[in-house]
This record gives C-alpha cells, sequence and structure tokens, in this order.
C-alpha cells in the first residue's frame, strides 16, 4: 500500500494541519497509508489515539515520513530541509504561492516532484469541495471583523438607552471575494451600517443581498477574469476610486481590506493621507498585508497607530481559527486526493486532461 504523509508545521506561523482524524478514516479507506509525525495535532486538541483508531501510524522524526510517502499533504510549503528528505517523484498537494514559495517550488521541481496547488483550483461546480480558498477566505472575513471590533472602544450596534441613544458604527469592506462577503455578514449581523466596494461591479448583487450598500466607481466596467477573480485595474480606475474612496474612508469606524490579486502583490488601495483623514480611535484591519497590505503603514503582525488609527493585520489570521480552518482545509485535500484517485486502476493516476488536475500542476520553474 502506497502511503499518504504530514509532518507537523512550525507552529508559531502555521497552527493548521493537513490531515484530521475524520479524514484520516476517508484515506484509509481508498487502500493508502497514513503516516503522521507524533503530537501532529495535539496542539488542536487531536490526540494521537484519535489518529491511531482511525489507522493512521505515527513516526517521530519527519525524515522517517517524506522517505516513506509517496504522497505529502502540506499547509504552506516545506522548509529547504524538508525538500531535501522528499523523494523524487513523489506527490505535493498544498496550498503555494508563486509569488512567496517561488524558491522552494523550483527545488522541488528540480527533483521531479509533482506539485499540486489548490490555490490554482479552476472555478468550476466540480471543484468546489476542493476550494481551498474559499473555505480558508470565509474564516478569515469573519475573524478579521472580530479582531477590529476588539480593538474598536464603542459599541458596535444602535443602542437605545433611558440615557440616549448610542449610534451604530459604521464598517467599509474593500473588496468583495469571499472574505469581504463573510466580512460584510459578520459586520451586518454584529449590528454596524456596512459598505463595500470592489472592482468587479458583478458583486454589487451580493453585497446588497447581504445588507451592504455597494460602492461603485462611476463608469466603471466589470474587472473580473474568466475565472471570477478580480483583475488588476487601470490608472483611470485607480485614480476614480481613490477620490470615491477618499470620500469614503472619513465617514467610517471600521475598514476593512480583502483586496488581492492572484499571484501579485496586493494593490494599495488607502493612501498615508485617507488614514490620517479618519477619526481617532478608528480601526483599519488589513487581509493583504502578508501580500504588501492594501493600506499604507500596515505591518504584519503589529498595531500600528497613526493619527490616532490604528492599522492591523495578520501574516497568518487563521492560527486563532485553527481548529476550523483546519477541519475544512483537511477536508479539501482529501476531496482532492479522492479526484486524483481511480478507481478502475485503485491508485492514484494523473490525468492531464482532467481539468482541475491541468490547472493546479505546477510542474514547470517559476
Amino acid at each position: 500500500m502506497k502511503g499518504i504523509g504530514s509532518v507537523s508545521e512550525t507552529i508559531n506561523t502555521e497552527k493548521r494541519i493537513a490531515i484530521t482524524p475524520e479524514t484520516t478514516k476517508k484515506i484509509i479507506n481508498l487502500k493508502f497509508n497514513v503516516y503522521l509525525e507524533k503530537n501532529y495535532g495535539k496542539h488542536l486538541g487531536f490526540d494521537d489515539k484519535d489518529y491511531e483508531n482511525n489507522g493512521a501510524k505515527f513516526y517521530s522524526s519527519p525524515k522517517e515520513i517524506l522517505e516513506k510517502s509517496e504522497i505529502i499533504l502540506r499547509v504552506s510549503c516545506p522548509s529547504v530541509n524538508e525538500i531535501s528528505l522528499i523523494k523524487e517523484k513523489s506527490i505535493l498537494i498544498g496550498q503555494f504561492d508563486s509569488l512567496l514559495d517561488k524558491e522552494s517550488i523550483n527545488k522541488l521541481i528540480k527533483k521531479n516532484i509533482k506539485i499540486f496547488s489548490l490555490s490554482l483550483l479552476p472555478r468550476i461546480t466540480r471543484a468546489q469541495s476542493m476550494d481551498v480558498l474559499s473555505s480558508q477566505a470565509n474564516l478569515a472575513g469573519y475573524r478579521a471583523v472580530i479582531e477590529s471590533v476588539k480593538e474598536f472602544e464603542k459599541a458596535i450596534p444602535m443602542m437605545m438607552t433611558a440615557a440616549g441613544t448610542i449610534t451604530p458604527a459604521k464598517v467599509l469592506i474593500i473588496g468583495a471575494g469571499v472574505a469581504g462577503l463573510q466580512a460584510i455578514a459578520t459586520a451586518k449581523r454584529l449590528g454596524a451600517i456596512v459598505s463595500a466596494t470592489d472592482v468587479r461591479t458583478a458583486v454589487k448583487e451580493q453585497v446588497e443581498s447581504l445588507g451592504g450598500k455597494f460602492l461603485m466607481v462611476e463608469g466603471s466596467e466589470n474587472l473580473e477574469t474568466s475565472s471570477g477573480y478580480a483583475k488588476e485595474a487601470g490608472k483611470d480606475f485607480k485614480k476614480k476610486q481613490e477620490e470615491l474612496l477618499k470620500n469614503s474612508i472619513k465617514k467610517n469606524d471600521i475598514v476593512i481590506c480583502t483586496a488581492l490579486i492572484p499571484g501579485k502583490q496586493a494593490p494599495r488601495i488607502i493612501s498615508e493621507e485617507m488614514v490620517k483623514s479618519m477619526k481617532p480611535g478608528s480601526i483599519i484591519y488589513d487581509l493583504a498585508v502578508s501580500q504588501g497590505g492594501n493600506s499604507a503603514f500596515s505591518e504584519p503582525d503589529k498595531i500600528k497607530v497613526v493619527s490616532g488609527v490604528k492599522i492591523m493585520g495578520s501574516k497568518n489570521i487563521l492560527n486563532s481559527l485553527a481548529s476550523t480552518a483546519s477541519s475544512l482545509y483537511a477536508k479539501n485535500l482529501f476531496n482532492f486526493v479522492n479526484n486524483l484517485y481511480s478507481k478502475d486502476k485503485k491508485d492514484i493516476y494523473i490525468n492531464e486532461e482532467d481539468e482541475i488536475i491541468k490547472k493546479t500542476l505546477i510542474d514547470k520553474e517559476l
């Protein structure tokens, strides 16, 4: 029987895991061995016995696992040391970034390792159960609002009391993808007045269905790729967007930035001038901070205070929801493995005619 393995990642930077006890059982049912490092899920409350009861085998060192496994499941890209231990012609599956992980990806390709990045999944119905971007971004959007509310030193909903009325907080969401839409829904549930903007005018209906007001750049076209992602905006659009945001940002108490362009640096949307125009005590949460950031002054894992405005963002916001994020991520990975599995051959079969396999396979140096 072939082996599917996963080793512990650096917990202070990545708390999520790629295999849960639930998905262990599903992998075993496909007639694969599951190899894991001791205490693999202990930090999330998963005891080794939870895995062993479902058929997993444990080893003390990453070396044993990486040398035995034909398929390796990951969250982040392997370290240089781990790459040296992975045997040639193995299959590596995870969520890798062509910008941030370029050097590691090139080293893996030189070892003839087949790399599948679920960040590259096509947006088709059949791929929805494998869509790590959606499952993880959904949680990130929710958590960004929770973290912002925690730092905002005022009540969010309108409150009517005998002593007077408290007005609701105003929240602006920049980018209405999966993270942005969840941020809108979360802020609305907390009682905020919510507005949102996006370069894709096609999302206007989705924003409004969640109770948000869509702020549209005058005369804008729908800047959306055939895959449903945002295109990079042109100079004319950026100028109009800047004017729109200048007028809107200063009226809001909390701004959540979620704008990303796959494989590129995050677009800078909020200028220093815009930050300084906000009321003291306001919050900017930049979900794009690890890819350069949408906002001026944002730095990973720091809260910067500029003119009384707090600008914040985490390298990995999902570490604060690691158990829930791992549960969804592990299911996404299993569904991808299941798609690679051929029932006729009773083995992994890489059919490059399959759109999912074709789009996620990285087989050339970047």
